[in-house]
């Protein structure tokens, strides 16, 4: 087979002109120089995996990232009455959360054996201490001020989480928008404390049961309410997987942050974002 030829016109030099003008190439916009550096397994003698363990994570982390970016717009989006670019936004956000969920399975190629050759280096060090992890948690509105605590050794995460801590979460600003077009959100979750986790509220089930019995009348509320619930199931998929990960590496043993391992994972099943949007489809058609 014959080499494919390179197009004349494709750039090839990117040294610096007479003026100091220099094209900028891939690696450069990207600073892969750097990125590709950042990866420094602790373990010695070296072990071979441990390249994917960190990798797994720091992807991870990037994700979380644009995730974050992402949620906060639709925050702003939605206190802003721009339903529609919202809306986009959480189109994107439900692919990242996919992609996360995807992750698992590479690391899932790690079986305990590999793992415990390179696990007792890791010291305290634990996802659990992810920063970002828990921003996420806290702009989709579950909050818990004792988080700050873990973050005491890292003032840009506490900053943060501080500032996500006191800003109304995604729900917050979803729900503020239903009261302003017309839909009669109770007034105790209009004036809360958005410091606190929201919990359920009874009178909030009727509000968007008015929603989905009227679809056609209350599109956009009616399509937001099922963009936020794909949201919850994305993030419940991703929660189930993490478990089934984690068992299949190191069963029931303690993680190393200091957490209870599996125990723990699985009581996060149990949190909800949007509980209202779960209850009221017990009464649609009651």
């Amino acid at each position: 087979m014959s080499p494919r030829r390179i197009e004349d016109e494709i750039v090839r030099d990117f040294r610096a002109g007479p003026e100091g003008r220099v094209n900028l190439s891939y690696g450069a916009y990207l600073h892969l120089d750097e990125l590709l550096s950042t990866q420094h397994p602790v373990s010695r003698p070296e072990h071979h995996d441990e390249l994917l363990f960190v990798i797994q994570h720091q992807t991870s982390e990037l994700w979380l990232k644009l995730m974050l970016h992402e949620l906060r717009a639709v925050q702003a989006q939605l206190a802003g009455d721009d339903l529609r670019r919202a809306l986009k936004g959480l189109a994107r956000v439900k692919h990242i959360q996919r992609t996360l969920t995807d992750q698992w399975s590479v690391l899932a190629t790690l079986t305990p054996s590999e793992y415990a050759e390179f696990r007792s280096f890791l010291g305290t060090s634990s996802g659990f201490q992810s920063d970002q992890y828990r921003a996420v948690e806290f702009v989709l509105g579950n909050k818990d001020a004792n988080m700050l605590d873990l973050f005491g050794h890292d003032p840009r995460a506490r900053a943060q989480l501080t500032d996500l801590l006191e800003r109304p979460s995604v729900y917050d600003e979803f729900l503020r928008y239903l009261a302003r077009h017309g839909h009669p959100v109770p007034d105790e979750l209009l004036d809360r404390d958005v410091t606190k986790a929201h919990v359920f509220t009874p009178d909030l089930v009727p509000v968007f049961r008015g929603i989905y019995e009227d679809a056609a009348g209350n599109w956009e509320a009616y399509e937001a309410c099922e963009e936020l619930v794909d949201l919850e199931e994305n993030f419940q998929l991703w929660r189930f997987r993490h478990l089934k990960t984690v068992e299949r590496v190191i069963g029931t043993k303690r993680g190393t942050g200091g957490s209870s391992g599996v125990s723990f994972l699985r009581k996060a099943l149990e949190l909800t974002f949007f509980p209202e949007l779960y209850a009221v489809r017990t009464e649609i058609g009651a």
